[in-house]
């Protein structure tokens, strides 16, 4: 079945209408008919399986059939990620949503290449979520992560944002394995975190001084295996292992009883 977003204050009443590109698309790409099926999501856990009613030249008019509302997810996770070299943050943002980030910060850091300027960062936020927009679509995730301007790193650290688990991807010997951090935060709660943060590094990985500021910012640093990996697969790593550990049972996160 086809998937369409409207924001939250478009999906009330029993009858919603599709209108923008999503229309377009509709109308002169899946060329729907009246009786089709589809479904919108509101990028806020709300799922509707709709009909459509009628047929305008630009735009559509669902009949709401039924609605499903997800639970929010176990962890709020953010993916703090050193802006890499060219359209590579595109491929990243759209395996976040797949993956379940909740938020998406692009870091200006030392070693990062392409610096925007304050009205070029907000002109691709926007960008990056309509690509957002599309992966939840095309994976069917009822919640949509939310892309920010890119800021540079001491300005994000400054924010101080309370995280109940914070981890930095990290080169350096004596980084523990992810689960290791689950461990010891299901040792002293009793539970999973409820909001994660994800720091990734660019190509050439944050400098020794960035390292030494995430930490203090109480990142804990985890190790990715014996391989350097490049910044974008890095991200996918830790999003997939952080979501794997996430999605283990809460009362026995890992299978067995914790040490």
């Amino acid at each position: 079945m086809s998937r369409f977003y409207l924001p939250p204050a478009e999906c009330n009443g029993p009858s919603i209408t599709l209108a923008g590109p999503e229309a377009h698309h509709a109308l002169h790409v899946l060329r729907m008919r009246v009786g089709d099926h589809a479904t919108i999501l509101d990028g806020v856990g709300v799922e509707l399986a709709c009909e459509v009613a009628s047929l305008g030249r630009d735009d559509l008019s669902l009949r709401v059939l039924a609605k499903q509302a997800s639970p929010p997810p176990p962890a709020q996770l953010t993916l703090l990620q050193a802006l890499p070299k060219g359209k590579l943050i595109e491929s990243i943002v759209q395996k976040a949503t797949e993956l379940g980030a909740a938020r998406i910060v692009p870091l200006l850091t030392e070693r990062v290449v392409s610096r925007p300027d304050q009205r070029d960062a907000a002109r691709r936020a926007e960008k990056l979520q309509a690509i957002a927009i599309e992966s939840m679509k095309q994976c069917g995730t009822p919640w949509l992560p939310r892309v920010e301007p890119a800021v540079p790193l001491a300005e994000c650290i400054a924010r101080q944002e309370p995280f109940e688990m914070s981890a930095v991807a990290s080169l350096q010997p004596g980084s523990l394995h992810p689960r290791e951090n689950f461990h010891a935060f299901f040792r002293k709660h009793r539970r999973l975190p409820r909001s994660i943060a994800l720091w990734i590094g660019p190509e050439g990985d944050f400098t020794p001084a960035e390292i030494a500021d995430i930490q203090r910012a109480g990142a804990l640093p985890i190790t990715l295996g014996p391989l350097v990996l490049r910044s974008e697969t890095a991200a996918v790593y830790c999003l997939s292992v952080f979501r794997y550990e996430l999605q283990a049972s809460p009362s026995s996160p890992f299978g067995i009883a914790p040490p």
